[in-house]
């Protein structure tokens, strides 16, 4: 796995012909919001559709978690899905998935020497596992790697929610050598990029900042009272949403604490609160399925509870303009892209002021972020922002807010970042080489 790069000094090399993207621990043909299928997932797929809009081939290389899956899969054209045999045809745990780095790595190599050397311009990783199988795809091609964490370990071991597992030193160490091994680190926000060269001594010089979008076609605003309608909701209802993976990480539990708590301080509401949770066990939830159901039994909540599972776009995006209001109390969040989508359809988000929540939510006029994860506080803003008539002036004004801070993050714009990225590392590899 440490071969000799090829030589490609004598190639003729067009900019930005074809990119291999690596994806290990996710395909991008999974659902997002059930497993550890999530933002990650929509952002590689959206942005390998507007490269391949500007002439950019993809490749995506995923692990087979099914022994029907066909070797290549045509996702739209221009972008190619590889599924890449490694380990058993099931979906593993993450910290089951290190095991599987060599065997992966080495069907990414068998796939690119069947064709003439210099198949791939560059190689975009993303998460600390693929980017262990990318930094060795990258030297042996003798391309640029380009790396997307999306979340780091440290930064989740230092904000973790009750009942979640802390990351294990074997992940810290492999994103250590991911960072000091890739030639550009994107960030999703510049509070990220401190963290890159805080936590992990990221050379400062090597990050780019480049936020993740939204498909304002899909995501946009509509009318509340048919999504209300199609969901069977009262058009009177008070509706509280959670989308997303449901585990510890994301918070799910605060929700229903603060629903709890609005019946004892805000009693005018309770006839009318509905919380729905769109989205499918992950990470430690796997394990302890029903969790959240008992813990709304438990509050006295479960008559007042609708469990969703995950939903293609379209149909959250329905969800989102049903709901009052969206909540996102994570304890840790790269940035956040469902607040991005349900504000982009018009709903307000009251968020925990963390991460790229700080971003993907401008306080005060697309939302409401809530220092801390104490249910009270949440449930003192949905109260202030829903509890009485007196409160549709603030929300409505919100409301215009949330489309108009949410219209300046299409995925056009993150793919016009990220090919600039592209295309600075690639002219200061060819730099390098004919110095």
């Amino acid at each position: 796995m440490h071969e000799q790069p090829r030589d490609v000094r004598d190639r003729p090399r067009d900019p930005l012909r074809r990119i291999a993207t690596i994806s290990l621990h996710t395909s991008p043909l999974d659902q997002p919001g059930t497993g550890d299928a999530g933002g990650l997932n929509v952002y590689v797929v959206e942005v390998a559709k507007r490269l391949a809009e500007r002439d950019i081939e993809v490749e995506i290389f995923t692990r087979a978690v099914c022994r029907d899956s066909p070797p290549a899969t045509e996702l739209v054209p221009g972008v190619l899905v590889r599924n890449v045999i490694a380990g058993p045809f099931e979906e593993l745990d993450k910290n089951s998935l290190p095991a599987q780095i060599c065997p992966f790595t080495f069907g990414v190599l068998r796939t690119e020497a069947a064709y003439a050397p210099g198949r791939y311009d560059l190689v975009h990783a993303h998460y600390w596992l693929s980017g262990q199988v990318a930094a060795t795809a990258a030297e042996r091609w003798g391309i640029p790697l380009v790396q997307s964490m999306h979340t780091l370990g440290k930064v989740k071991n230092l904000a973790l929610a009750d009942g979640d597992s802390a990351e294990p030193a074997a992940r810290i160490r492999g994103e250590h050598e991911v960072v000091s091994a890739a030639d550009r680190l994107v960030a999703n926000t510049t509070e990220e990029a401190r963290q890159l060269a805080g936590l992990y001594g990221a050379d400062e010089s090597r990050v780019r900042v480049v936020s993740p979008g939204v498909d304002l076609s899909v995501f946009r605003p509509g009318s509340s009272a048919a999504a209300r309608r199609r969901f069977g909701l009262p058009a009177d209802a008070v509706v509280l949403l959670f989308a997303g993976r449901i585990q510890p990480l994301k918070g799910p539990d605060i929700v229903l604490r603060a629903a709890s708590l609005l019946r004892e301080h805000a009693p005018h509401l309770a006839s009318r609160l509905v919380v729905v949770f769109v989205g499918g066990p992950s990470g430690s939830e796997v394990g302890a399925p029903g969790r959240l159901t008992a813990l709304a039994s438990g509050l006295g909540m479960a008559g007042r509870v609708r469990f969703e599972p995950p939903c293609p776009q379209a149909e959250l995006a329905e969800w989102y303009r049903a709901a009052s209001l969206v909540m996102v109390p994570s304890h840790s969040e790269s940035f956040g892209l469902v607040a991005l989508e349900a504000q982009a359809c018009g709903t307000p988000v009251i968020a925990a002021a963390v991460g790229g929540l700080r971003t993907a939510v401008r306080d005060g006029f697309s939302g409401v972020l809530v220092e801390g994860h104490d249910p009270a506080d949440y449930a003192r803003v949905v109260a202030e922002l829903a509890g009485s008539p007196a409160c549709a002036a603030r929300l409505e004004s919100l409301s215009r807010g949330a489309v108009a801070h949410a219209s300046a993050f299409g995925w056009a714009a993150t793919a016009d970042g990220l090919i600039d990225v592209y295309t600075g590392v690639m002219n200061e590899a060819a730099a390098a080489l004919s110095a």
